[in-house]
């Protein structure tokens, strides 16, 4: 069986497993426990090279290693014959091995020089080695020659052979002088590769006496030398033409050879072509080199194709092309061009590949079990086509005993039913006239039972969505069937997603978490079947959530990256940080935690890509970011005035480090040490490209110039200072600005102006030139000149006229530029008239028109500001007596000859005047105007309320409005029925006079909610509505009249109203309640009274109007706390009432005897007395506080007519004590003795609340919910009451 190890690395996870196993091959595993006791013919597995060269000064080491079962033994044939190695006594065979040591210490090496063979043999078969030629590495000597000195003329080619003595191998060959420095080589002068050393043209530099070529031969690591080579370089232009001759003809000057400049060509290799022939796997180097002057340049390039760029260098300054691991297509025409600035050559060298034979398909081993058929295949290549000899234990295959399961084909060998014992081993050689291949390949026939190789229980982890490999390694002759199951399971997984390998191993492509499991494997043959069982758990991924980002910060801030990781939770995570693919520096600035790294203070070296790496058993998943490190640039350096003018300079300076922030612009600043020195001013802006900024400049001025850089970050510090640049004074350029003419008195005209800036005064000695006179009137321009003032008053104006004025500078230099007039006025004074014919046009009740006709422009004496108007009103028309109201003002701006007066009320009488307003004040009024204003609608009655609320009829009372606005016609009164959820009933309206102020509504529907809405009206219409809501009492036979009191407190949000409650039974109450509120998260809660437990609350139904709520399950003779809330969707609360106190009646309970318990009767004398004291305890309790038998018959009957009535104080009497006057257990006494029905009107008795509450006049209540508990002096002796039976009634309203 063909057996591949293949490690597959799955998120982490290193698998073994078994690839691609042929039906017909099985190879004996390595497990000692399996080759135990297990046959297997030999097999070599260690031997010397083919070619085997030796050092003669070291003993020879022929290996030859070979493994089998049993033990293979050893021979050894020399040159085709069998070398008796124990003959011979220099040489030794390693125990259990094959290898030979040959000692040769007193011996020559050639003596054993030849082709050795191994052979490894046991009962079941013969390997064979290769054939090992054995030779001896040589270094002979350079044969002696008499070298004479060779001359030539310069500019001519020339060649220095070297011709080194044949070694084995082959020597290496480089040129040195006498003090064993390499000469130097370069495109002129070069080494060939067969040692040669070729110069293209000879320099007079050339000449020399040690051009020495050496070979070192690398077995014996020695070098020989040869002798030195003499090379004079004659210049024959310098020398006459009789020396010429005498040395041409002593000498044998290369003449022939031309000396001048010349086109290249070739010296090696010779002609236009020549051919090459290389073998594959090997190196191919092929070479040009040429002559010419000026030295040659070399190219190449392949005729038929391109060169293989991955396989191929140059060498030798472009004259040596190289090939590595020579491949067929290599062969073809290769051209290489000799180019100067004369011209080019060119040879073209044909290359031919061969091939030594080569491995296409090597024979394998062998296990089959009896019966079954099996191929070996020697498949080969090469150039010429290999040769095939099969071999059958090292003897040819023809030569041996014939078999007739055995069947040869060429390169096949066909074994077909093989029997028990005719294991042997196969040699196949293949070779040409280039090499030899030859390989054993054993058949080994077993009949073994499966054993299942991989380990029991291993554990497989992988992470989801990545491939699963189970392995199964098995070994059994036949080759067992792997059979695989999961769990419980008894269906082979053969199918998706499921693979099974040939070499057993069970693959999942995808695995998911469902494939986690149990799974189990079944090797069976024809002689066995045995199982192992594995485990697979598939574990989550590794993920980064949240990367880390790319980050710029500003140096000496903090940078902060996070990497949130999610993992499976059964594996431990490792977090890394890297920086720039290596450790975070050791410094204390980085901070690791779990999620995120900080880096505190950045500097410009902690830029750079920061990864953060989470590492499980498992998987792991990385993320990086950069970090960017910024600043404010360096301030730019090296300021130039160039270009310098009167008017103008030229800027340049050199920008300094952004620091990984682009400069965004440059600004200029200039200092004036002339008029204000320290000072720094901005002069322009340039683009943060530029370098160059032309200033324009004033006169008059001592400039120093300095550039400030801004990036994104801000600004650097400024530059040094340009040096002094001082500019001639002139006259000035600009006039001051803001001027401007106003009068501060009727009789005065004040000009200002803005004065100039030092530098804008180009020169010394300014002044300022003010000139004036009156518009449109022919006078002349008076003028005065001042210094160092910013206004001039001109005194005797008349008022309020128009003057032209203009300012002007001047200094020692000259004039400014002429002015421009400017219009200003002098002073103003308060208007002298009133406005004549003021008419009053009204609208409506509330709106008037006033018109006027306006002052006179000379009466006005000013800047007209507008017209105000000043009204109030008198009186209503109502009254007869005037009451005059607060004066409202209104100011209409400009030259206005009308306004309108909004806000008037009704049927009123106003009275106005007006007044002209300018700049200084307001002038005289007008006469006071009367007018008055119609009727309109009335304001809202001044109160609605609700009283005498009975089961079918109440009683309305109103007020008029506070603002009648005319004579009130009457009232209109509307009502509508509302149910539980909101909806209103059908409308009834009636209407009242105006000196109606009350009503009684019948026929209305017990226990209903009415909403009323109610108006005042005029002849001009309704007023608005007011509204109010009260529902009337519910029908007797419907109340269950409560047994305990109920302490009534107001709510605290305006939310609920009517909040009450009673008792059901012993163990229930009922909460009713009125709800607006917009939330429906709406809970009853209740506590014990004094208890320090949590709440307890139900929830109720959140919608509007009248609700009701049955609390069960309470303990008898418990008061408990109870309020409503409402609550928002976080459970905080929006709305409560107060707390409702609420007491449950105690529980009947039936006398225990105690005489009746089995454990006294055998104390039956001790049992009398105590029985006695017993009862004397109980009766004495029971008078106390207990409850007799006629108020236990009431109780059961809950019938409020058999109860009798006190006539005094209306509520229910009940049964007491008369003989101590205390109050009866179970009851309570109301707060103030008795509970009656209050004889006011005051509507808070209809709802069942005291009388202490308020209407306001609108009729909104503003009262206090609340019960007193008043404790009455002669309290002892008064009995418990019951509750009104009126307050019972309004608890369900």
């Amino acid at each position: 069986m063909d057996r591949k190890w293949k490690w597959v690395l799955s998120s982490g996870a290193l698998l073994v497993i078994f690839l691609g196993r042929m039906t017909t091959a099985l190879e004996v595993p390595l497990d000692p426990k399996v080759l135990e006791g297990l046959p297997q013919p030999p097999t070599i597995t260690h031997q010397s090279p083919k070619d085997f060269i030796i050092d003669p000064r070291e003993n020879i080491l022929i290996y030859c290693e070979a493994k089998g079962k049993p033990h293979p033994s050893f021979s050894w044939t020399r040159n085709g014959t069998h070398f008796d190695v124990e003959k011979d006594s220099k040489v030794l065979m390693k125990p259990s091995s094959g290898t030979l040591v040959i000692d040769i210490s007193g011996e020559k090496a050639e003596a054993y020089e030849g082709i050795y063979q191994c052979t490894a043999r046991n009962e079941h078969g013969t390997a064979v080695s290769n054939n090992i030629f054995i030779r001896q590495s040589r270094s002979p000597l350079w044969s002696k020659e008499r070298k004479e000195a060779i001359m030539v003329q310069v500019g001519v080619s020339l060649v220095l052979q070297c011709r080194p003595p044949a070694g084995l191998p082959p020597p290496i060959i480089f040129w040195m002088d006498n003090n064993f420095q390499r000469l130097p080589q370069n495109t002129r002068v070069s080494q060939a590769l067969n040692g040669d050393l070729y110069f293209s043209n000879v320099l007079l530099d050339d000449t020399r006496n040690d051009y020495i070529c050496y070979a070192r031969f690398p077995h014996t690591q020695t070098i020989q030398q040869k002798q030195p080579i003499t090379v004079k370089v004659l210049d024959m232009d310098a020398i006459n033409e009789t020396v010429a001759a005498l040395y041409n003809y002593t000498n044998n000057l290369f003449v022939d050879s031309p000396s001048g400049e010349r086109r290249p060509s070739f010296m090696a290799p010779l002609g236009r072509s020549s051919t090459q022939m290389a073998l594959r796997g090997g190196v191919l180097e092929i070479e040009c080199i040429a002559e010419g002057l000026p030295t040659p340049e070399v190219s190449w390039y392949k005729e038929s194709g391109d060169l293989p760029s991955s396989r191929m260098s140059f060498h030798n300054f472009q004259k040596t092309l190289k090939i590595a691991d020579v491949m067929e297509a290599d062969a073809g025409d290769y051209r290489c061009t000799a180019k100067n600035s004369l011209g080019s050559a060119h040879h073209t060298i044909k290359v031919s590949v061969k091939a030594a034979p080569f491995w296409i398909s090597a024979p394998r081993n062998l296990i089959l079990a009896p019966k079954e058929t099996g191929i070996l295949t020697c498949r080969v290549s090469g150039d010429p086509k290999p040769q095939i000899a099969w071999s059958v234990n090292g003897v040819p295959i023809e030569n041996s005993p014939k078999d007739t399961s055995r069947k040869v084909e060429d390169d096949t060998v066909i074994l077909s039913d093989v029997q028990t014992g005719s294991s042997a081993v196969y040699q196949c050689n293949a070779s040409n006239e280039f090499g030899y291949l030859l390989a054993n390949a054993f058949v080994n026939v077993l009949a073994e039972a499966p054993r299942v190789l991989t380990p029991p229980n291993n554990v497989y982890q992988v992470i989801t969505n990545n491939p699963a490999f189970l392995d199964c390694a098995s070994f059994g002759s036949p080759i067992p069937t792997i059979t695989w199951f999961k769990d419980s399971q008894t269906s082979i997984l053969n199918r998706d997603p499921y693979v099974i390998h040939n070499n057993g191993t069970l693959e999942i492509n995808v695995a998911q978490s469902l494939n986690s499991g149990k799974y189990t494997c079944i090797a069976s043959n024809n002689l066995g079947t045995r199982e192992n069982h594995v485990y697979l758990e598939v574990k989550e991924p590794t993920r980064i959530l949240a990367q880390p980002e790319y980050m710029v910060v500003q140096r000496n801030r903090k940078a902060v990256f996070e990497c949130k990781v999610k993992h499976d939770p059964t594996l431990i995570p490792t977090m890394n940080w890297l920086k720039d693919n290596g450790e975070l520096p050791d410094d204390e600035r980085f901070l690791v935690d779990t999620d995120s790294l900080t880096i505190n203070e950045v500097t410009e070296e902690d830029e750079g890509t920061y990864t953060c790496v989470m590492n499980t058993t498992l998987d792991q998943d990385s993320a990086s970011a950069m970090l960017t490190v910024v600043e404010e640039p360096d301030p730019p350096t090296d300021l130039e005035l160039t270009d310098q003018r009167e008017r103008s300079v030229q800027l340049t300076w050199i920008p300094g480090d952004e620091h990984n922030s682009p400069t965004q612009k440059f600004l200029v600043q200039y200092e004036d040490l002339l008029h204000q020195a320290g000072v720094w001013h901005n002069l322009t802006e340039e683009e943060g490209t530029k370098t160059t900024a032309h200033l324009d400049l004033s006169p008059y001025a001592y400039y120093s110039f300095r550039v400030l850089a801004v990036n994104h970050v801000g600004f650097s510090q400024p530059s040094q200072p340009s040096r002094q640049y001082r500019t001639n004074p002139a006259a000035p350029d600009v006039n001051p600005t803001d001027v401007h003419g106003v009068g501060t008195e009727h009789n005065n005209l004040v000009i200002s102006w803005k004065e100039l800036t030092g530098l804008q005064s180009n020169g010394p000695g300014l002044q300022y030139k003010v000139n004036w006179r009156q518009k449109d009137v022919e006078e002349d321009w008076l003028s005065e000149t001042v210094a160092n003032a910013s206004k001039y008053v001109v005194s005797g104006t008349p008022t309020f006229v128009p003057y032209e004025v203009k300012v002007q500078a001047v200094n020692d230099y000259g004039n400014g530029p002429a002015p421009e007039a400017v219009v200003g006025y002098s002073g103003e004074d308060v208007p002298i008239s009133a406005p004549e014919s003021v008419q009053v046009l009204v609208q409506n009740g509330t709106l008037a028109e006033v018109h006027w006709e306006p002052v006179l422009t000379s009466m006005v004496r000013g800047r007209l500001q507008g017209y105000k108007v000043s009204y109030w009103r008198e009186r209503s028309l109502h009254q007869a007596e005037a009451q005059q109201e607060e004066q409202q003002v209104l100011l209409f701006s400009g030259n206005r000859t009308d306004g309108r007066l909004p806000g008037l009320k009704p049927y009123s009488l106003y009275t106005l005047n007006i007044r002209v307003v300018n700049g200084k004040g307001e002038g005289p009024p007008s006469p006071n105007h009367n007018f008055e204003t119609p009727e309109g609608v009335p304001g809202p009655p001044s109160f609605l309320r609700i009283k005498n609320t009975d089961m079918d009829s109440l009683t309305l009372e109103w007020g008029p409005p506070q603002d009648n606005n005319g004579r009130l016609t009457g009232y209109t009164l509307k009502y509508q029925p509302v149910n539980s959820s909101n909806e209103l009933g059908p409308v009834e309206e009636m209407m009242f006079p105006a000196n109606e102020t009350t009503v009684i509504l019948a026929d209305l529907k017990y226990s209903t909610r009415y909403k009323f809405y109610f108006n005042a009206k005029t002849i001009k219409g309704s007023g608005p509505t007011i509204t109010e809501e009260a529902v009337t009492i519910m029908d007797e036979a419907f109340i269950q009249q409560p047994i305990v009191d109920v302490f009534k407190v107001r709510p605290i949000g305006p939310a609920f109203t009517n909040v009450n409650s009673s008792v059901v039974g012993e163990e229930g109450a009922v909460i009713s309640w009125e709800y607006f509120g917009p939330d429906k998260n709406v809970y009853v809660e209740y506590i014990v009274e004094n208890s320090k437990e949590d709440w307890t609350k139900e929830f109720v139904n959140g919608s509007s109007g009248s609700q009701t709520h049955l609390i069960k399950g309470l303990k008898p003779g418990t008061s408990y706390r109870v309020r409503l809330v409402v609550k928002d969707h976080s459970e905080a609360t929006i709305h409560s009432t107060e707390e409702l106190v609420i007491t449950l009646p105690a529980m009947k309970s039936d006398q225990v005897d105690l005489a009746t318990q089995g454990w006294f009767i055998g104390l039956m004398c001790a049992i009398a007395l105590l029985i006695l004291v017993l009862l004397i305890i109980c009766f004495i309790k029971r008078n106390k506080g207990g409850k007799y038998p006629v108020k236990e018959k009431e109780d059961a009957h809950q019938d409020p007519e058999i109860q009798p009535m006190k006539d005094d104080d209306g509520t229910f009497g009940e049964y007491s004590d008369t003989e101590d006057h205390k109050p009866l257990k179970g009851s309570r006494t109301p707060s103030n003795g008795t509970v009656k029905r209050d004889d006011s009107d005051d509507s808070l008795v209809d709802y069942g609340e005291g009388g202490d509450g308020q209407f306001n006049e609108d009729g909104s209540f503003i009262g206090q919910y609340s019960g007193k508990k008043e404790k009455d002096t002669h309290e002892g002796n008064e009995s418990s009451e019951a509750p009104s039976p009126v307050n019972a009634m309004n608890s369900f309203v």
